[in-house]
């Protein structure tokens, strides 16, 4: 008769050890190689005429082994059931013990010792003593509007060529490439293609570049033309060059100059903006733009009160955590094994959202919060006819054809799943914190300090 003792490692850590004796798996191994041997195909034999004898030598010693395995492992399953055991993760083979050896010659008792961690019980402070979070309304300032507007009529402008480099809104077309200090370029030098506003690039280069016409080159070195500040953005991007490239030489070819002309402002301009919209007059445009920026600013702001709401809770959550047990399953859990180094590296993040699955698990079944696939698909259709500027409510015959190819699509159904549930969860605590509205512009707001930074300040 199998026998499950547990004792204790540490905090929420304990070594479970399960006994069996030889007539706990004996009779399941029995069982599986009658079965085995009725399918076995064996040249020179029936389908399943193979002698038993053969059989057990063919394939004995790895049934023996899964089988013995699988009954500890339904010991220990049964056991945990009864005991109403949540673990972390899946229990390990306790590393220390010397191996077990599985003889189908020699069947004997044999132990197994498994290695949990044991989840938690806690309670979140903050929703209990109702901790007050600020949270942001962004104004949508004229200002605001007028950038847009600007930004719009620059996207849809046209470019014009011009005859030479007169103007810090300059388009500059041009190629880089290595070179000597007298410009000559090595056989294998490769050529890159930039295309950027003048006004852009570091202030030296664009005094060398003012008044030249196509076809004119300038020869530089980046730790000439550059300030501090500039030098290490100009490297990366135009120049795709490395530190070490700083002093090397680089022959620009001026290949063609533009001038944006930005759009202007009128029904065109609005119909191009707005396809869907009866958008006519600047008022009108200006109110749609107005709704938009809300709308995004609105998400932005909720995005950052959620920010805020997950930190407060990971922070400010007393969770005690089987440490030794997780680095050791975050070690040896995952398809490959982690040096110790990288585990120490790993942790910090690892806990951080560890500590939020226990708090969310939590918040998900006292609220009974679920999510269906009708949901899911539901989302994903309003998504795609977003997506083709269309309204769900419009007629879309192909529809049916890419839903049933999406929902074989496990990712991204699982992806939508995953999206909406973690909406649902802060939907449910949006309803319980005590929250104080700030209006705040813009540029107020994007200056507020990031939330992780505030907790791992206080905490």
């Amino acid at each position: 008769m199998a026998t499950v003792t547990r004792e204790n490692l540490g905090t929420l850590h304990d070594k479970v050890t399960v006994k069996l004796t030889k007539e706990d798996y004996l009779p399941n191994v029995d069982k599986t190689l009658k079965q085995y041997a009725k399918t076995a195909t064996v040249p020179g034999f029936r389908k399943g005429m193979v002698p038993a004898g053969m059989i057990r030598k063919m394939a004995g010693q790895s049934i023996f082994n899964e089988e013995v395995v699988r009954t500890a492992g339904k010991q220990l399953e049964e056991y945990m059931q009864a005991e109403r055991l949540a673990i972390f993760a899946q229990p390990m083979i306790m590393p220390d013990d010397s191996p077990v050896r599985l003889d189908i010659n020699n069947p004997t008792d044999v132990n197994f010792s498994f290695e949990i961690g044991i989840k938690p019980d806690f309670e979140i402070t903050a929703l209990k003593n109702q901790t007050k979070l600020n949270a942001y309304k962004i104004n949508i300032t004229d200002k605001l509007i007028e950038d847009e507007m600007e930004r719009i009529q620059r996207r849809f402008g046209k470019v014009e060529s011009q005859d030479s480099v007169t103007n810090k809104e300059d388009i500059i077309y041009c190629t880089f490439q290595q070179c000597d200090a007298d410009g000559n370029v090595a056989k294998d030098a490769k050529s890159l293609e930039e295309t950027v506003v003048l006004d852009k690039m570091p202030a030296k280069l664009q005094e060398m570049l003012m008044g030249k016409i196509p076809a004119s080159v300038a020869v530089f070195r980046p730790s000439d033309v550059c300030t501090e500040e500039e030098l290490p953005k100009f490297l990366k991007d135009p120049l795709k060059a490395d530190e070490a490239d700083a002093n090397n030489y680089y022959l620009l070819t001026l290949t063609k100059i533009g001038l944006l002309i930005p759009d202007a402002l009128g029904p065109e301009l609005y119909a191009k903006v707005f396809p869907n919209a009866f958008v006519t007059s600047d008022s009108d445009f200006k109110e749609k733009l107005k709704e938009e920026l809300q709308r995004e600013y609105d998400r932005i702001a909720r995005e950052r009160f959620h920010n805020e709401i997950f930190e407060l809770l990971v922070h400010t959550t007393n969770i005690t955590l089987p440490v030794p047990f997780l680095k050791r399953w975050l070690k040896e859990g995952g398809e490959n094994p982690k040096s110790n180094e990288e585990v120490e590296n790993e942790f910090g993040s690892f806990e951080h959202q560890l500590r939020w699955q226990l708090i969310s698990d939590q918040i998900i079944r006292e609220n009974k919060i679920g999510v269906t696939r009708d949901e899911v698909m539901k989302d994903i259709k309003a998504r795609v006819m977003a997506y083709y500027g269309m309204d769900v409510e419009d007629e879309a015959p192909w529809m049916d054809g890419y839903m049933e190819k999406v929902m074989k699509d496990n990712k991204m159904a699982d992806e939508t799943y995953r999206r909406l549930l973690t909406e649902k969860i802060f939907i449910a605590l949006e309803a319980v914190i005590p929250i104080d509205i700030n209006e705040i512009d813009e540029e107020a707001f994007f200056k507020l300090p990031d939330a992780h930074a505030a907790y791992h300040h206080h905490h």
